[in-house]
């Protein structure tokens, strides 16, 4: 076996360093001031080496200031040079202090008053950020490009959005979703438990055909099971928001796709694993279900298909 001798091992740091050097390069962070929010907010944007001579879909995210820790550039660059995967351009909306009020559900706030700034945060998104963003740079205007993701409680954020104005986007991807959100608390012994805000969402919504969604979930998201039927509460408050949107009319599996990762857990670390899995179903050029892509058995599909 060949051992690294010393002028190898001052190549692979040299290596290193460039690799690093070309991931940095990647990602850029900037400011934008939101006359509807009030304050200045940062977005990290970062694209393949010839964005500019393409009008590219779009895939933004919540929570982007967790950019760093789920190692996205690395992720990026590896989407951006996969020749099964489309070109695109990549946006995160880094958020602070304000972020229990701005995610949630533009309808209204939960029971605690939570959300109460989703409304102003979904038109500044609509009205203010993505017409920079298409002013700024250059940017599909096909609606079907446009891809919102976002984890938790920025899943809850990006799914509301999508679901309720498919006019700007194609899709939504929310991992490990906080569709416990809630405008009362929970009454025990309520089986439908209709006051998880987001299927009367989905209920008095329209069916949009070309909308699409992705959602994840990880077996050990959590261990709370409030009604006590032996399946936690992220896996059922999503496996409900599948019924649901079931019954609207969109397909599952088809216009739905849900991962669930065997001892996932809710953490940067298990939705950084699946984020590739996500980028590949929206901007693949052919779909090929993961192995992750496993349809649990107790989720019910119209016509009985499984």
């Amino acid at each position: 076996m060949r051992t690294i001798s010393f002028s190898d091992s001052l190549l692979l740091q040299l290596l290193r360093k460039i690799m690093h050097s070309d991931l940095k390069s990647l990602s850029h962070r900037q400011t934008f001031y939101s006359r509807i929010l009030d304050r200045k907010l940062t977005f990290i944007w970062s694209a393949p080496e010839h964005y500019k001579d393409m009008a590219l879909p779009v895939l933004l995210m919540n929570d982007a200031q967790d950019f760093l820790a789920m190692r996205l550039s690395h992720t990026l660059y590896n989407a951006f040079n996969d020749p099964g995967i489309k070109p695109f351009f990549y946006v995160g909306i880094e958020t602070n202090r304000h972020r229990l009020q701005d995610y949630g559900v533009a309808s209204g706030p939960d029971f605690k008053g939570r959300g109460a700034n989703a409304r102003s945060y979904t038109q500044f998104m609509l009205r203010e950020f993505i017409p920079f963003l298409k002013k700024e740079f250059n940017l599909s205007s096909e609606t079907g490009d446009w891809v919102y993701c976002g984890m938790s409680l920025g899943g809850l954020s990006a799914f509301d959005i999508v679901y309720g104005h498919p006019d700007h986007f194609g899709k939504a991807a929310v991992f490990s979703g906080s569709f416990w959100w809630r405008n009362k608390a929970y009454q025990k012994n309520d089986r439908e438990d209709r006051s998880r805000m987001i299927l009367n969402i989905i209920k008095n919504g329209t069916y949009h055909p070309h909308l699409a969604f992705w959602f994840q979930c990880g077996t050990r998201d959590e261990t709370a099971d409030r009604n006590k039927n032996g399946i936690i509460d992220s896996i059922e408050d999503t496996q409900d928001v599948i019924r649901e949107l079931q019954e609207k009319g969109y397909s599952y599996p088809g216009d739905i796709i849900y991962v669930e990762i065997e001892g996932g857990k809710h953490d940067l670390s298990t939705w950084a694993s699946v984020f590739p899995a996500m980028i590949r179903w929206a901007f693949g050029k052919t779909h090929n279900e993961s192995q992750d892509d496993r349809l649990p058995d107790d989720i019910p599909i119209k016509g009985g298909q499984k």
